[in-house]
C-alpha cells in the first residue's frame, strides 16, 4: 500500500500510526507509517533522528504517553476520539481516528504470528487562543465537573482557601487518595504546596528534606518529568523510576502507585502544577479532558493572585533593603490609630539614623552609598528579627517591637550599637521609647525620633570630619 499517496489526500495536518496487539494482550510499540507534507515540520523535527521510512518507530522522533495512549485506545475499540490541549502555548485540536484493516500488503514478516495489526489516523489543527467552541466539545459529565471547579475557584475571596475548594473537587472527579496543587513562582523562587486544607508548609518542607531538593528543584524536576507533555497519567510508576528515581523511590514510600501530574501554564511559562495520587484508572480518559480544562482557569487564577503579590511586595518592601517601606510602616502605624489598644499594652519604638551615609554619597557616589546601606540593614535584621522593621526614607530606619520589656528594648540597642562598631563604616543614632500601657503611638514615634536627634547631636559633636561638611552638627542642622 502507498501510504503517502493515501495520507497526502487528507486535509489539515495528518500521520498515520500503526501497532500490534500480540497473543498475550500486550501492545507493541508505536510505528509512524506516514505524513503527509503539511505536518512534517511537526513530526519530523528531530535532526539527529534517522531518515523516516514507513514503519520507523514512532519514538525515533518524540514521546508522549497521553497520545500515545489515545492512539491504542481509538484504534482498538474503533471509536474515534478528540482532544483539545494547550501545549506550551499553543493549543491543539486532535482527532484520533479508527482506520479499518486494509492494508494487506504490509510485510507479514514485521508481524509477529498471532497478533493483530491496528491503524490510527492523526490529524492536528493549532490554535494560538482558547477558542470557546472548541472547548464545549466535551461530554456532559466533564462539561458539568470544569463548571462546578470554575464557581469555586471564584467563590472566596480567599485565593487560598478557593485552591482548596477546587483540589476538593478535583479529588473526588479522580477518585484520588491525595490531591494537591503545587504553585511554583519563579520571580520570587517561591513554591507552595496545598491541598483541600489549605497551604501545607510542613508537608512540602517534609517532602523536600525527604528528596533532598528545595521546593524549586521540585518543580524544576517534574518539569523534566513531562518530557516536554504538558501532564503524565500513569497508571504504574515504572515510567517515573526510570526519569526521577529520587521521586519514585518517595512515591513508594508513601504508598503512591499511580499519578495525575498535570503542568499549569501561563503565557507558555509554568506557575503551577496539579498533582494526584492512586486514582480510579477506569476514569483515566475523562481524568484527562476535564484536566486540560480546568488548568486552563487555574493558570489564570494562579497568575493573577502572583502579579497582585508582586504589587503589593513593591509597594511594601523596600527594594534594596528588602525590607518594609514607608507604606508598609504607614499601614502598620493605622492599626494602632484604628484602636487595637492590645497592641500598645508593651511596645518598644527604636528610631535609628545611619550616620556619614551622605559624606559617602557625596565622596564616593550612591552605589557605594547603597552598600552601605544594605551592610546597615543586615545589621538591623540581625539584632531586631523578630521585631517590625521599616525603611522610613533615606538612612532613617524604625523599629516596632511588641511583647518586649524595658530591659530588651536597650539591651537591643546596645548590641545594636557594638555590631556597628565592630565594623569600618557602620555607626548609628539612636533614640528608643519603652511603652507599658496606652499611649498616642504616633507621640511615641515622635519621641523616639528627637532622642535619635540628641544622639546623632553627639556623635557629630564628637566626629565632626564625618559630616562631609566641615562645620559642626549644630550649623549643619540651622
Amino acid at each position: 500500500m502507498d501510504y503517502q499517496s493515501w495520507i497526502e489526500g487528507i486535509n489539515g495536518k495528518a500521520s498515520l500510526y500503526s501497532f500490534d496487539i500480540l497473543p498475550d494482550g500486550q501492545y507493541s510499540e508505536i510505528r509512524l507509517m506516514a505524513v503527509n507534507r503539511a505536518s512534517e515540520g511537526m513530526i519530523l523535527m528531530n535532526p539527529d533522528a534517522p531518515e523516516f521510512y514507513p514503519g520507523i518507530p514512532y519514538r525515533t522522533y518524540w514521546m508522549d504517553l497521553n497520545f500515545e495512549n489515545f492512539v491504542y485506545k481509538s484504534a482498538e475499540t474503533q471509536e474515534p476520539l478528540y482532544s483539545y490541549v494547550n501545549t506550551r502555548g499553543i493549543w491543539l485540536k486532535g482527532f484520533y481516528i479508527p482506520i479499518s484493516d486494509i492494508w494487506d500488503e504490509e510485510p507479514k514478516e514485521q508481524k509477529p504470528v498471532g497478533a493483530r495489526t491496528f491503524f490510527c489516523l492523526y490529524v492536528v489543527h493549532f490554535e494560538e487562543q482558547a477558542n470557546a467552541d472548541s472547548m464545549l466539545q466535551r461530554s456532559t459529565e466533564v462539561s458539568n465537573a470544569v463548571l462546578n471547579i470554575g464557581i469555586k475557584l471564584h467563590e472566596s475571596k480567599d485565593f487560598y482557601q478557593s485552591m482548596g475548594e477546587v483540589i476538593s473537587s478535583i479529588m473526588d472527579f479522580c477518585g484520588a487518595e491525595r490531591c494537591s496543587i503545587y504553585t511554583v513562582d519563579k520571580f520570587s523562587k517561591e513554591c507552595i504546596y496545598i491541598n483541600s486544607e489549605g497551604i501545607q508548609d510542613q508537608l512540602m518542607d517534609e517532602l523536600s528534606s525527604e528528596m533532598g531538593r528545595t521546593p524549586l528543584e521540585i518543580a524544576e524536576a517534574w518539569e523534566k518529568d513531562l518530557a516536554l507533555s504538558d501532564c503524565l497519567i500513569l497508571d504504574d510508576l515504572s515510567v517515573i523510576e526510570e526519569r526521577d528515581p529520587v521521586w519514585y523511590k518517595s512515591m513508594k514510600r508513601h504508598g503512591v502507585h499511580n499519578i495525575v501530574l498535570f503542568a499549569i501554564r501561563h503565557n507558555q511559562e509554568i506557575v503551577g502544577f496539579i498533582w494526584g495520587a492512586n486514582f480510579d484508572v477506569n476514569r483515566r480518559e475523562r481524568i484527562k479532558e476535564t484536566l486540560e480544562l480546568i488548568t486552563f482557569l487555574l493558570a489564570a487564577g494562579i497568575a493573577n493572585h502572583q502579579l497582585l503579590s508582586k504589587l503589593k511586595i513593591k509597594s511594601t518592601v523596600d527594594s534594596l533593603t528588602q525590607i518594609g517601606n514607608r507604606n508598609a510602616m504607614n499601614e502598620f502605624i493605622l492599626k494602632f490609630e484604628k484602636g487595637d489598644k492590645e497592641r500598645l499594652k508593651s511596645l518598644g519604638v527604636v528610631f535609628i539614623d545611619l550616620n556619614g551615609l551622605k559624606k559617602i554619597n557625596d565622596q564616593k557616589g550612591h552605589s557605594a552609598g547603597d552598600k552601605l546601606l544594605k551592610r546597615a540593614s543586615s545589621i538591623i535584621k540581625a539584632v531586631y528579627s523578630d521585631d517590625h522593621i521599616f525603611r522610613a526614607g533615606g538612612d532613617e530606619f524604625v523599629i516596632f517591637c511588641q511583647n518586649t520589656t524595658e530591659e530588651e528594648v536597650a539591651e537591643k540597642v546596645t548590641q545594636l550599637k557594638k555590631m556597628a562598631d565592630a565594623t569600618s563604616d557602620v555607626s548609628f543614632a539612636v533614640g528608643s521609647v519603652y511603652c507599658n500601657g496606652e499611649h498616642d503611638i504616633n507621640y511615641v514615634i515622635k519621641t523616639a525620633d528627637e532622642r535619635m536627634y540628641q544622639d546623632k547631636k553627639a556623635f557629630y559633636s564628637s566626629n565632626p570630619e564625618k559630616s562631609g561638611r566641615g562645620k559642626s552638627f549644630s550649623k549643619i542642622i540651622e
